[in-house]
């Protein structure tokens, strides 16, 4: 059984790269253009780890995270937040919301991959 990786990023190229990288893999994606799209296709569903940006309209990724993580079912799943955010407090806010890592854009698929098979849970 594939795992279910949840991608939320305003930029449809940076999902369609994410969903390629991941579906090699051999992972399932589920896409959503910002926090709101992304809590509203979360219906209780298994989801394995979620990739989000921080800057999206709508709903940012650490507004998404937060919400997210008041939801008991995804409470203990894994965020990675995908951003060109780099300040320090920034990752902060990021890890006091709820996210488990941090990767700054342009990534490397390796790099991608790497991170989401240590954090992906069995």
């Amino acid at each position: 059984m594939s795992k279910t990786v949840l991608v939320v990023d305003d930029s449809a190229a940076i999902r369609q790269v994410v969903s390629i990288t991941l579906s090699g893999a051999g992972y399932e994606v589920i896409t959503a253009c910002d926090g709101s799209d992304a809590l509203g296709k979360l219906t209780g569903q298994r989801v394995h780890l979620i990739i989000s940006d921080v800057n999206m309209p709508v709903m940012d990724g650490l507004s998404f995270v937060r919400k997210l993580k008041e939801r008991p079912e995804y409470k203990f799943t894994p965020v990675i937040m995908l951003t060109t955010e780099s300040a320090e407090d920034k990752k902060q806010e990021g890890k006091a919301a709820g996210a488990r890592a941090w990767m700054v854009k342009p990534f490397q698929p390796a790099q991608m991959l790497a991170a989401v098979s240590k954090l992906v849970m069995a």
